[in-house]
């Protein structure tokens, strides 16, 4: 049985890191030589690849990622590395013209802390209606690149199991304001002693007013009460990285994303 009560190593962090996968409304999902999730159009379509865990060589575990993402009938392949991937797939990608896209830190902090400051202007709450769940929809609808917005039964169904998620305490969606305005949100998943941050988005016209920093600290906040001991997030080394730095966030690895035309 895993101690929960034990400071988390290096190796703890990177592995919980490499187990992040997002299965969105809709998506279809396999996991056999490594984790592969087929995204709905509205997300963007198709397939992201992560997890790597084979017997395999890196040719043959990515000739199978391959082979299912043109059976789905999807045309692009999305890959995160991992420290934790087995094979590594990196050099295998490279070589058959992958284009490297992205890269994020994969960032952690004790809970317990360097506290966040917040704007007295910027207000938070945890997201528990179907009227919240529009507002950050709508954030997210203009903050991510090929998401669309949710129709009424998606709405729905995303509120059940944002609802379900918090009362097993597995997790939650916070929405932040400045003025009374909705400007930014983001979810995290709770699970052995950590909390997984994960969909920061923020208004273009609101950034750097304080709304990302409330959504961090009412997330660690909140967290804190269900038990978790360590806050963990992936951030953009361009954009969220340096606030994440400042806010008491130490730098582990990174994960480098590819793109590969199938």
């Amino acid at each position: 049985m895993q101690n929960h009560d034990r400071p988390h190593t290096v190796d703890d962090l990177m592995r919980a890191s490499a187990s992040w996968v997002w299965f969105p409304l809709g998506s279809e999902q396999e996991k056999s030589e490594l984790q592969l999730v087929r995204h709905p159009a509205r997300f963007g379509g198709g397939v992201k690849a992560s997890q790597v865990a084979s017997t395999l060589d890196a040719a043959g575990v990515l000739d199978h990622a391959i082979e299912r993402t043109r059976a789905w009938g999807e045309a692009e392949l999305t890959f995160w590395t991992n420290a934790s991937d087995s094979p590594d797939l990196e050099g295998e990608l490279i070589s058959r013209g992958a284009e490297h896209f992205d890269t994020v830190a994969v960032l952690a902090r004790p809970i317990e802390g360097i506290p966040v400051d917040v704007p007295p202007n910027v207000t938070v709450e945890i997201v528990r209606t179907i009227d919240q769940l529009r507002e950050v929809d709508a954030i997210n609808a203009a903050v991510w690149e090929h998401q669309q917005p949710l129709t009424g039964a998606e709405l729905e169904e995303e509120l059940a199991e944002a609802e379900s998620a918090l009362a097993s305490d597995e997790g939650f969606r916070v929405l932040a304001r400045i003025d009374g305005a909705p400007v930014s949100t983001g979810g995290c998943k709770i699970a052995g002693g950590f909390v997984a941050l994960w969909g920061g988005a923020t208004l273009a016209e609101a950034r750097g007013k304080g709304a990302y920093r409330a959504v961090l600290a009412e997330r660690m906040r909140f967290a804190a009460e269900l038990g978790a001991r360590t806050a963990l997030v992936k951030g953009r080394i361009s954009t969220s990285a340096p606030i994440l730095s400042r806010a008491g966030f130490r730098h582990f690895g990174d994960e480098r994303g590819y793109t590969l035309r199938v």
